[in-house]
């Protein structure tokens, strides 16, 4: 039997404000679609949070069972990224600046994401379309919205009609905003440029002769809006009525906001049963920003090359850092917290690298079924990550106990137990033992080994200097050396 059989999973709806008990629209299938970057810069390590939180929550419903289909797609159309629809595209703005066609400046960090994300451990979706590939259905949805007499052309450019939808629909639902007081607050823009209302969003814009990125169209050689590329992709891969959609907590005005308005007065039903939404990342308490200089990028965590820092972090850690916040809090990146995250890291995989050496007895005296049953209770509550690490040391209190002798498992508990810690540790918060990794890896081995007798060469020689590079390049790759009264030792970080 599947283990959503027998777990009662509750998800936080932003669409009410509210928990409900998921229940899918096709029994045992889940479809989960995630806005993903506009592939224009580096990944910022806020977007990675948010990818992490679904990336997890993509590991739960495939631990509980459940066929599960993940949509979470590229953006890769240079338009503006915002509601006022004028500006330079950003990705033509790079291609300029750096002397790229634009699909270079997509292809450079398109992979760069892939990268990040590979070294943070995350599972591949099941389909990563992209907006350019879907021009052809976005068109076909401005048809159909032009047909119910809630879009209008001009001069080329088709803007929805927020003001005729609302007549009917609520433009708002989600995130709580009334229209009458978004009108009445830009009132000062009516009857500026093409638009009817302040509060219309494109959805076809017509490319300026300067514009790259330009497709044709029934009404201009152009390149659609921002929001329809969303409605377009998911509604392919999930249907029209799709069980979960996610993304940060800053799309949800007006970017979802406006998916749903599209979708409603494409289909005449809403989308989405599970509006999800992750929060924000800052850093030292403040917002990340390049300009003010408060930023770092997510290689630059591992690497260790950045003023922000006291020393590189391994990806792993990292991950573990962002877990112990659950997804809907906000999230404050510090020196001084992702040290602390590091230790507890280390100490949660050294107690599961122990679990092997553990010894069966006749009974048990600890109870693992109400232990195991409280680390689903804490995923079942909105992927509660903070609290399901929380049991996870419980376990490891269970482990050395373990140890000490002070406390007994059964053969049966000792295997349920020790399956049940590597599946949460692991498949669910996606967790790797680096170390343990790096210290089965025989090659590599070698190499570190050979580095430390050069190291020790060059002490003895008094070549300080020598012996200091090395330490330090490998530190920058992750490998932590450690001088003791047996030797150096050296562990993957």
């Amino acid at each position: 039997m599947p283990l959503f059989k027998s777990q009662t999973l509750k998800i936080y709806n932003s669409l009410s404000g509210e928990k409900e008990i998921f229940t899918p629209i096709h029994e045992g299938n889940v479809g989960m679609y995630v806005c993903g970057p506009t592939v224009y810069s580096n990944v910022h390590l806020g977007n990675v949070r948010t990818f992490m939180s679904f990336d997890v929550i993509f590991r739960y419903f495939l631990h509980l069972g459940y066929k599960t289909r993940y949509v979470r797609n590229i953006t890769d159309v240079g338009h503006i990224v915002d509601d006022v629809d004028d500006g330079e595209d950003k990705i033509a703005k790079k291609a300029r600046l750096e002397q790229l066609e634009p699909m270079e400046v997509v292809q450079q960090y398109t992979v760069d994401f892939h990268d990040i994300l590979n070294l943070f451990n995350f599972l591949p979706p099941s389909i990563e379309p992209t907006a350019t590939g879907h021009i052809i259905e976005q068109i076909e949805i401005i048809k159909k919205i032009i047909d119910k007499g809630l879009a209008y052309e001009v001069n080329g450019s088709v803007y929805f009609d927020v003001v005729e939808y609302n007549k009917t629909n609520n433009y708002g639902i989600l995130s709580g905003r009334n229209i009458d007081d978004m009108l009445s607050n830009t009132r000062d823009l009516d009857g500026q440029g093409d638009k009817k209302n302040a509060q219309d969003f494109a959805l076809w814009k017509k490319a300026e002769p300067q514009h790259i990125m330009r497709w044709p169209s029934p009404w201009s050689d152009g390149f659609p809006g921002w929001h329809l590329e969303c409605t377009a992709m998911s509604t392919k891969y999930l249907g029209n009525h799709f069980d979960i959609h996610g993304g940060g907590m800053d799309l949800k005005f007006p970017h979802h906001e406006c998916e749903i308005a599209q979708n409603q007065a494409c289909t005449g039903h809403t989308p989405v049963n599970y509006w999800m939404h992750a929060n924000m990342l800052t850093l030292n308490g403040k917002k990340m920003s390049k300009s003010t200089g408060n930023n770092i990028l997510p290689r630059e965590i591992i690497t260790g090359d950045n003023d922000i820092l006291s020393k590189a972090f391994s990806s792993s850690v990292a991950r573990f850092f962002m877990l112990q916040a659950h997804y809907r809090s906000n999230l404050d990146f510090t020196d001084d917290a992702i040290l602390a995250a590091e230790k507890g890291f280390y100490r949660l995989m050294e107690a599961v690298d122990g679990l092997k050496q553990l010894k069966s007895s006749i009974s048990s005296t600890l109870d693992i079924s109400i232990w195991k049953q409280a680390c689903y209770d804490a995923m079942n509550d909105d992927f509660n990550s903070p609290i399901l690490i929380a049991q996870l040391f419980e376990g490891v209190r269970f482990i050395n106990l373990l140890k000490d002798n002070s406390a007994t498992l059964s053969s049966v508990d000792l295997q349920l137990f020790s399956s049940s810690m590597r599946s949460f540790v692991f498949d669910v918060l996606g967790l790797k033992d680096e170390k343990s990794i790096g210290n089965n890896n025989e090659k590599l081995d070698g190499v570190v080994n050979m580095l430390i007798g050069m190291r020790n060469e060059a002490r003895a020689n008094k070549d300080f200097a020598m012996s200091d590079q090395i330490r330090n390049q490998l530190i920058a790759l992750g490998i932590q050396l450690k001088d003791g009264k047996e030797g150096t030792t050296f562990s993957v970080q």
